[in-house]
């Protein structure tokens, strides 16, 4: 088989969030002797300098929007057996972020039908098409108005971002007409998610869970009627994370390497406590937020219990992210008001991030939703006791402890509300001063691990139920078939 993945990000080249991260890992995951996978990319701006000087121009070509007659530059770069393809226009990409600007529908609709061309003009073959959010969700219709052989599988990372931009773009920019409007528009504006949605011929999200909660009104984000009514082909297959590059073992960002040994980790923990000027003591419990600082990851929660939290216990709040400016200057006062036992490190560092990681005793995630979740699965490597709020990837991943049964690998609490978290924390301090306790639960932790194995095996049968349906279509074959073989 011959997959294509497009997409608008991937790590190590340029990241905002997990789509990054899924890029990066699951292409070399699906490679093997008998499948195929290329990736597509902008060729962003902000591409590290040590890949930059890796890539090899192959071809340009005009690619038009509309009237626009616009350059095409197309560069590669193998690495671990994958190609990938960088798109280069310097009009659309050479800018200082991925996202946020006026004309982000132009320079996405451009990067569509680039890779549309790039398609024709290299005369790849391609058995499947695989498109990650509203970037690429016209892909599916194009190819579906095209009468194209090529099968399309649309993959929802983050439903509340839908590419939605006004009605007049569909004769500005794009190339359909008048008879395709209808698979376009959603509440008169054109909505590129529900493009694909309607078009692709099949749809997954990055959790069981969150696939089941884009399809109510509560979940759905104006979306969910028109997700119901295409359930046939929605499933939920659950995010991995690479666990040899997640490994403290052999991380070289963090100072003591360590597995399954909490007192190694804990010399992790001295270590960042003196960076960070804060008091030393390996029996401090040490919480953290390694998140963007936005209201979806449920950060007025934590501000709700911050004080009486700090007030009352003897712990130390570690805050790494960047965000919204009213939560950044909250933490800011926050650690302001109790400069012991608070740090607000503002801004994003990898090795930083993975330091934090290593050294903490819990990680507090409390969304108010969450499609997977990447960083309670990098806890769980790092061997560290994450506390979430039961939804979507988290519900899927983190099992509450039951101290009478001995099971489970996390704490969790089910309503968005500041008592009942508080009240999860609480029961996590319990735990860590109970040394037996403590230990099974980190015992269970040792024993979780969320690796892309899984998932890169259901994807490959979903990608084939897809290219036999080509042909002879069988109910074995078929999709919704195979997510529930998987999941049962």
């Amino acid at each position: 088989m011959n997959i294509v993945f497009a997409a608008s990000e991937c790590y190590p080249f340029f990241k905002t969030g997990g789509l990054a991260d899924v890029i990066g890992s699951l292409p070399s995951q699906l490679q093997d002797e008998h499948t195929r996978v290329s990736v597509i990319l902008p060729k962003a701006a902000i591409l590290q300098a040590e890949f930059e000087e890796q890539l090899t121009f192959v071809t340009s070509f005009p690619v038009y929007v509309k009237w626009r007659k616009q350059y095409c530059g197309v560069f590669t770069l193998q690495q671990q057996s994958i190609t990938y393809y960088f798109i280069d226009n310097e009009y659309y990409f050479k800018r200082e972020r991925l996202y946020g600007y006026p004309d982000d529908g132009e320079r996405f609709v451009f990067f569509t039908h680039a890779i549309l061309a790039l398609l024709e003009e290299l005369h790849l073959e391609v058995d499947l098409l695989h498109c990650h959010d509203w970037q690429t969700a016209l892909l599916p219709a194009y190819l579906k108005a095209k009468q194209s052989d090529i099968q399309t599988v649309f993959t929802i990372h983050n439903l509340h971002y839908q590419g939605v931009f006004p009605k007049n773009i569909f004769y500005e920019l794009l190339h359909f007409s008048d008879e395709h409007l209808p698979g376009l528009l959603h509440e008169d504006c054109i909505n590129f998610v529900k493009a694909a949605i309607f078009h692709a011929d099949f749809i997954t999200t990055v959790s069981p869970s969150y696939a089941e909660e884009i399809t109510t009104e509560l979940g759905g984000e104006g979306l969910h009627q028109i997700l119901s009514q295409n359930k046939n082909k929605l499933c939920g297959i659950l995010n991995g994370v690479d666990t040899n590059s997640y490994d403290p073992l052999l991380d070289p960002n963090i100072s003591v390497p360590f597995y399954q040994d909490p007192d190694r980790k804990s010399e992790n923990k001295l270590t960042l406590q003196d960076e960070l000027h804060l008091p030393s003591s390996k029996d401090i419990p040490v919480f953290t937020v390694i998140s963007r600082l936005v209201q979806s990851k449920g950060p007025d929660l934590l501000l709700d219990v911050a004080d009486e939290l700090l007030q009352n216990e003897n712990v130390q709040l570690i805050i790494v992210g960047t965000g919204e400016e009213r939560l950044e200057q909250n933490f800011l006062q926050l650690q302001s008001r109790y400069p012991s036992k608070v740090r607000t490190v503002l801004g994003f560092s990898e090795s930083f991030a993975r330091k934090v990681y290593a050294s903490a005793d819990f990680l507090l995630m409390p969304s108010l939703f969450e499609p997977c979740g990447l960083s309670q699965m990098v806890a769980l490597q790092y061997e560290t006791v994450p506390i979430v709020r039961e939804t979507g990837g988290l519900k899927d991943t983190i099992s509450a402890f039951n101290e009478y049964e001995g099971a489970g690998n996390g704490l969790s609490f089910t309503n968005y509300n500041a008592s009942d978290f508080l009240y999860t924390i609480r029961r996590g301090l319990y735990l860590y001063k109970n040394k037996e306790l403590w230990s099974q639960l980190l015992s269970n932790i040792y024993k979780s691990t969320f690796n892309w194995e899984q998932s890169a095996l259901m994807y490959k049968k979903l990608y084939l139920s897809l290219r036999d349906r080509r042909g002879v279509s069988t109910n074995e074959h078929h999709p919704n078939r195979v997510c529930s073989k998987l999941h049962r």
